[in-house]
């Protein structure tokens, strides 16, 4: 694991000037939030000395550019695209699920209210396309419709997973669909991306693409196990946080489907809004016992796996330099073993 952070550092400390030199094209005070978001300053502009979080899309384009024969400033209009589409999802995605903390932070909706979020993020998600468009790269526009097709589908996501809030018949098909539009597809264009802008062939790309999709897939699924199971003190958020919310996550799908009667008890908790808008942390553990008694949440934990070994495979497939391969691989294992 200290070689997977020593290798996110470096990409974060390439990505970083070239990022806040994107951001700083914006008008002031949107400059100022999407500083605030990045963890650059405080909520007044004072600047600290934040880094703005793990930055695994961008080291997956870096790595994946390397594995296709190229370097890391071959990717790095895409590494830095990638990440502000990241941040423009998940500014809109906390404006949507009313989350008032995000690294142990105010959200920024919950600071500046819910128009300047909306605008923040669509700045971010214009600056990817900007960013690209300016790169002078002769790939800029095959990198472009990378990252507008996987838009296209994290938005597809976001859609579903809004949805599913008011229904109480979601299939865990359904569900894993939804996982892989918004979260698989911006995985999966952040390492493809890196292979376009190294100029690799159709089937090296189509390779990396397969790769981070199915480490897109691992990833909202550890997710989903820390938004039952983990720390507050380490994700931060409220313990038990998608409970609260009721969310259609895989493990409570999986238990709903397969849990027996487990999973009906979980089904019939959920369909009682009331009864889950006033449960307290006691009860939500009951709840929590009932997803794990059902099986879902091993489920969970071995279809992570069995996606990071599909990952390898997709590696495996295609014609890459070893170093970075490894680096991918330990980078896929990383965030199947992350608490936050």
């Amino acid at each position: 694991m200290t070689a997977t952070l020593e290798t996110l550092g470096r990409s974060r400390e390439l990505v970083t000037p070239a990022l806040r030199a994107a951001v700083s094209r914006l008008d002031p005070h949107t400059r100022m939030v999407v500083s605030y978001h990045f963890g650059w300053c405080d909520e007044t502009g004072t600047p600290l000395a934040g880094n703005g979080g793990k930055a695994v899309r961008p080291g997956l384009a870096m790595l994946a550019a390397e594995a296709a024969g190229g370097t890391p400033a071959d990717a790095l209009p895409g590494a830095v695209a990638v990440e502000l589409i990241h941040n423009f999802s998940l500014v809109h995605d906390d404006l949507m699920d009313r989350d008032t903390r995000r690294r142990h932070r105010t959200t920024v909706w919950a600071l500046w209210g819910d128009a300047t979020a909306v605008l923040a993020g669509d700045a971010m998600l214009s600056l990817a396309h900007e960013v690209l468009l300016d790169s002078g790269s002769e790939f800029a526009s095959d990198a472009g419709s990378v990252v507008t097709t996987a838009t296209r589908e994290l938005i597809r996501g976001q859609v579903q997973d809004t949805a599913f809030e008011q229904r109480d018949d979601v299939s865990l098909a359904e569900c894993l669909d939804m996982a892989s539009a918004k979260t698989g597809s911006l995985l999966a264009a952040s390492a493809a991306i890196g292979a376009v802008l190294a100029g690799a062939p159709t089937a090296t790309r189509a390779a990396l693409s397969a790769y981070g999709a199915h480490v897109g897939l691992a990833f909202q699924l550890v997710d989903d196990l820390l938004g039952i199971w983990g720390l507050p003190d380490v994700t931060g958020k409220p313990v038990f946080s998608d409970l609260r919310s009721r969310k259609k996550s895989l493990p409570i799908t999986w238990t709903i489907d397969n849990g027996g009667e487990h999973g009906r008890e979980l089904a019939a908790w959920l369909a009682d809004g009331t009864r889950a808008d006033r449960a307290d942390d006691a009860e939500l553990a009951e709840v929590a016992a009932l997803v794990e008694a059902g099986g879902g949440r091993a489920w969970t934990e071995a279809e992570a796996r069995r996606r990071i070994d599909a990952a390898d495979a997709a590696l495996a497939s295609a014609s890459l330099a070893s170093e970075p391969v490894a680096h991918l691989k330990s980078l896929a294992r990383f965030i199947v073993e992350r608490d936050a």
